[in-house]
């Protein structure tokens, strides 16, 4: 029995489809299918490909999935009878096992994905497909396995339901956010001088997998290395009056996080200071002005203005923060190009990293989900630059 999230994520995308230019969506990226079934797929998410196939329509959602992911997508939300499988994959049981979980069913994705259509009804539709995130070919073969279908783009159109969140989503972003946040602030209260990067990042991923956390990136540059946006750790030792940049990310049941803070060891001089306090007065202007209304490039505009004025110039940036949610980068993503207004209930990560290769990098990061009002920030930890003792 899907969970009330994804029960309100699924009338939510058939309240939009009821007023859109297309019969169905066909949804095929990890983010979209777990919206449109509650169900994330470890294999697509190891492969790094689109391996599934989700056909909404107004009343009944139809999936085609390799066959290893049947039981694990019928355990979780999807009915058996609306679970079509491919490929070659082995489950045994002591009962009969409902036909999801035969191999060789369909030899391949697009014979599956045939036949989900044909099951939800859709032999002669126009359908919206996710086709940003569908491979080119596949689309090619499904146009002609399905000549009575027109397919058209809807990866603006999900893009676009999913920008405005619901409850249940913040409230799993902003634990993703504490979670990556706490990682941070262990890792800066443990670091002395002479503990390498690789050990920092260790102590962040611990703290988020031991929150229920999936770590996924955890930067941790030291030295000249922190002007390297973004790298491995690697084992290079703290030393005194190095800058010390943490870029986190993690994710709780799909929701992710994507926060920055930065350390100094020792006191820092006066250069750090300067530089550390334009870029924080950037960020801490631009959460200042959010509310809905106010366009991304404003946003942008108004944070680069107030760096530079506090004496970085120029303050080059392609960006200066993203959305964020079931993917780590959502639109609008905040830059002089994207004339998008800010909405209540959008999530956004507000960020002002500067990287001077051969002097160090800094960065402040944090995420908010936009009110009525202005905005409701998740991060509550020290946004000053922390010292850490020399």
């Amino acid at each position: 029995m899907p969970d009330s999230l994804t029960r309100e994520r699924i009338a939510k995308l058939r309240s939009a489809l009821a007023a859109a230019p297309f019969d169905a969506f066909l949804a095929v990226s990890a983010a979209n299918i777990l919206y449109a079934t509650g169900y994330r797929s470890m294999g697509a998410t190891v492969f790094g490909q689109p391996t599934m196939g989700a056909f909404v329509t107004g009343d009944r959602t139809v999936v085609a999935g390799p066959v290893a992911d049947s039981a694990p997508a019928t355990d979780a939300a999807i009915a058996a009878d609306d679970f079509i499988p491919y490929g070659r994959f082995y489950f045994e049981s002591a009962t009969e096992l409902p036909s999801a979980f035969a191999p060789d069913a369909h030899p391949t994705f697009v014979e599956a994905m045939r036949t989900a259509a044909l099951a939800a009804g859709l032999a002669d539709a126009t359908i919206g497909v996710d086709e940003a995130a569908l491979n080119p070919n596949a689309l090619a073969q499904l146009t002609l396995a399905l000549p009575g279908v027109r397919f058209v783009d809807a990866s603006a159109w999900a893009l676009r339901v999913r920008s405005r969140k619901l409850s249940g989503e913040v409230l799993l972003l902003e634990r993703a956010a504490r979670l990556a946040e706490d990682g941070v602030a262990a890792a800066i209260d443990e670091a002395v001088v002479g503990m390498t990067e690789r050990e920092l990042s260790a102590i962040v991923t611990k703290v988020i997998a031991a929150g229920g956390g999936e770590p996924r990136f955890a930067v941790a540059s030291s030295g000249p290395r922190s002007a390297f946006a973004d790298v491995f750790p690697t084992d290079r030792a703290l030393a005194p009056g190095d800058l010390l940049r943490f870029d986190v990310g993690c994710i709780v049941d799909g929701y992710w996080s994507d926060i920055g803070r930065t350390a100094v060891i020792g006191e820092p001089d006066s250069l750090q200071v300067k530089r550390y306090n334009a870029i924080l007065d950037g960020e801490e202007q631009q959460l200042a002005r959010v509310r809905p209304g106010v366009t991304a490039a404003e946003m942008f505009q108004l944070t680069i203005d107030v760096v530079e004025s506090n004496g970085i110039s120029p303050y080059r940036r392609q960006h200066c923060g993203h959305g964020i949610g079931l993917d780590v980068y959502e639109p609008p993503i905040i830059n002089g190009a994207t004339d998008t207004a800010l909405e209540e209930g959008m999530t956004f990560c507000f960020e002002t990293p500067y990287y001077v290769v051969g002097w160090g990098g800094m960065m402040v990061e944090d995420t908010i989900v936009v009110t009525a009002d202005g905005h409701r920030r998740f991060t509550v930890t020290d946004r000053g630059l922390r010292v850490v003792a020399a």
